[in-house]
């Protein structure tokens, strides 16, 4: 059986780190939004400050899925 060359490592390496960066975030940007259409179920009046809220908090996580990618990208390509 033939060993894997670098850029084969490297590849493999990104993919995963990539993946493993993604599913966090994507996770909390799904429970972000149902608890924030749950919130503005139970209280219409407040879906303004609760929707500013929200997209606050997805753009924090969303960063975080953004420095997995760079960071794979840093494996890839360094």
């Amino acid at each position: 059986m033939e060993s894997m060359d670098l850029e084969s490592m490297k590849a493999l390496s990104m993919a995963i780190v990539v993946a493993l960066g993604m599913f966090g975030p994507a996770i909390a940007i799904g429970m972000f939004v149902a608890k924030a259409l749950e919130a503005i179920g139970r209280n219409p009046e407040a879906a303004n400050k609760i929707q500013t809220t929200m997209f606050i908090g997805i753009v924090f996580t969303e960063a975080l899925a953004i420095f997995a990618l760079v960071v794979g990208f840093i494996i890839k390509f360094a």
